[in-house]
């Protein structure tokens, strides 16, 4: 099922695959102002944000980390989890107070690995909303940082 990058899992996975990640879904949330994780920090588990929103950020040498996309509801916090090192390659903080559906990442890796195709469900829709992250992290950098004129036609 092909769906939209920006696409929450609600359209992305086919109901089956939903369904069972669902059962290992945990409800969490998170003040405003929370740090979820930090660059190169531990990717345990990831996150579907039900209400709220989340800034991704990522680290900038000598200035202030960069918001490269503010997250809301029904997206995917957390890609990192599903890739060898599981470690964070961008940071998160919650913007507003958070209500979010949590997984643990080892759990899901587990099951994936288990049911063929739920791991290329998952597989294709983590890698979609990472397509579009890397897009997203790419076109911000290059408004804050490029100079003026120098961005290109993608």
């Amino acid at each position: 099922m092909n769906a939209p990058a920006t696409a929450g899992m609600l359209q992305a996975l086919p109901a089956e695959h939903r369904h069972r990640l669902m059962r290992f879904a945990r409800e969490v949330s998170f003040p405003q102002g929370t740090r979820l994780f930090n660059e190169g920090g531990r990717a345990d588990r990831f996150w579907i944000i039900r209400t709220g929103t989340v800034a991704l950020d990522m680290h900038v040498p000598g200035r202030q980390a960069a918001v490269i996309e503010t997250l809301g509801h029904n997206e995917l916090i957390g890609w990192s989890w599903l890739f060898a090192p599981p470690a964070w390659h961008l940071g998160a903080e919650a913007t507003s107070p958070v209500r979010a559906y949590e997984f643990d990442a080892t759990a899901i890796r587990s099951m994936c690995k288990d049911d063929p195709a739920l791991g290329a469900s998952v597989a294709q829709w983590v890698g979609d909303v990472l397509a579009h992250r890397l897009r997203s992290a790419r076109t911000r950098l290059l408004d804050l940082y490029a100079p003026y004129g120098s961005g290109s036609l993608l």
